[in-house]
């Protein structure tokens, strides 16, 4: 079979990674996380001072983007790939709720998506990959040839969140993570630069009821009549 490019778009926590994850390793394709690249960066930005709770820092967060440098190292042991920051292994660092909270007010700004886009382009260029996030089916690879969007229920979706957050010791409540989950749904459907909308020809996918298995099972098929 010809390799492609697989875009998976959808809301937060609807598990777009892990079953990208599983995808991609089913057909032998590399994996991209662009959501934690978006990550990476509220973390630089959190670790500089540059956002916090009552202050976001912008135009210096701009200036400072080329002092930021993304990499994925795979590591056998996991089966999949973490993120580094300049060099750091951040994987841990940047699952917690706190950066949850900021990664959608720095993944408005237009010079953010720019930078990250381009790499995200460079990634999939020679095809036989896997990328979920926010815009891939519309903007990083607008003629991918298969586009997958997920979707399931605010609540679903919170339960999911809180559950592996406290698998992860974090100390929080079902409510806080849900308003969460709200709240980057709209600051996602609502920013202008790249919103978080379902592109015309992708596939919606409901996966309030569904298993992993059946879920990849899907994808698989999908897959194979496209390639």
């Amino acid at each position: 079979m010809s390799k492609i490019v697989i875009a998976i778009d959808g809301f937060s926590s609807t598990g777009k990674s892990t079953i990208a994850k599983q995808l991609a390793k089913q057909l032998n394709y590399i994996y991209v996380d662009t959501g934690a690249m978006y990550r990476a960066v509220t973390y630089f930005a959190m670790k500089n001072e540059l956002i916090g709770e009552d202050f976001f820092h912008t135009k210096k967060l701009i200036e400072r983007l080329n002092e930021i440098h993304i990499t994925f190292k795979f590591n056998e042991a996991l089966g999949f790939a973490e993120v580094y920051l300049n060099g750091e292994n951040i994987e841990k660092e940047i699952r917690t709720l706190e950066v949850s909270k900021y990664v959608s007010p720095v993944a408005t700004i237009s010079e953010v998506r720019q930078k990250l886009v381009e790499q995200q382009q460079l990634m999939g260029k020679d095809k036989g990959i896997v990328m979920d996030g926010r815009d891939i089916g519309t903007i990083v690879f607008p003629d991918a040839e298969l586009k997958i969007f997920m979707t399931a229920s605010a609540e679903t979706r919170a339960q999911r969140r809180y559950k592996e957050l406290l698998e992860r010791g974090h100390n929080l409540s079902y409510n806080e993570v849900l308003e969460n989950v709200t709240t980057r749904d709209r600051i996602d459907s609502t920013r202008e630069d790249s919103p978080l909308v379902k592109a015309v020809d992708a596939i919606e996918i409901d996966n309030s009821d569904l298993t992993i298995e059946e879920q990849l099972e899907t994808l698989l098929k999908l897959a194979k009549s496209k390639a």
